[in-house]
């Protein structure tokens, strides 16, 4: 959107963690406020003194966040509203922190167990389990995965981050319209 840039490529405006997500990856969107495409929120942002984060208008939460994580687009909307909180509340250095911890996860996982098929189950799974559940599976994974091909890598840490999602209530896939 014309005029509206941020500092941040990593967490958007509305709470997305763009720095994990396929699209940002693979080269194909900056992310918010770096030639994305157009955005109401964005828009809104601008109307609203330029916030570089919805927490930050005096309006929010508004009604735009009513139904903001019922569907999912490239990455997950699930936890838009609770990682908006978090960041409010740890600050934004804290937030970011941890996110581009998540990142280097992902990098590692895309680097090791991609078989071809796994990007979006891989971005699911770093943005919504938790970090230390994160590092224990991917250890597990690298211990029992020892000089297998790929393919069989990838089945591996992919069945270990759905036994750890079930188990945390989460379901790892996109939700569509």
């Amino acid at each position: 959107m014309k005029g509206f840039q941020r500092n941040n490529p990593l967490f958007s405006l509305c709470g997305l963690n763009c720095g994990l997500c396929s699209m940002h990856l693979g080269g194909h969107c900056g992310g918010c406020g770096f030639g994305n495409q157009s955005c109401p929120l964005a828009r809104c942002s601008l109307e609203h003194g330029a916030v570089e984060y919805c927490f930050q208008c005096t309006e929010y939460p508004c009604k735009k966040y009513e139904h903001i994580e019922e569907h999912d687009s490239f990455i997950t909307h699930q936890k838009r509203k609770s990682d908006l909180q978090k960041a409010q509340q740890g600050g934004i250095a804290a937030y970011n922190a941890e996110q581009e911890s998540k990142a280097k996860l992902l990098t590692y996982l895309l680097e090791q167990y991609n078989d071809g098929r796994r990007k979006t189950l891989f971005c699911l799974a770093v943005n919504l389990l938790d970090t230390a559940e994160l590092k224990e599976i991917i250890q597990q994974a690298d211990a029992e995965t020892l000089g297998l091909p790929v393919k069989a890598k990838a089945a591996c840490i992919s069945a270990l981050f759905q036994q750890c999602a079930e188990k945390n209530g989460i379901v790892l896939k996109l939700r569509r319209k």
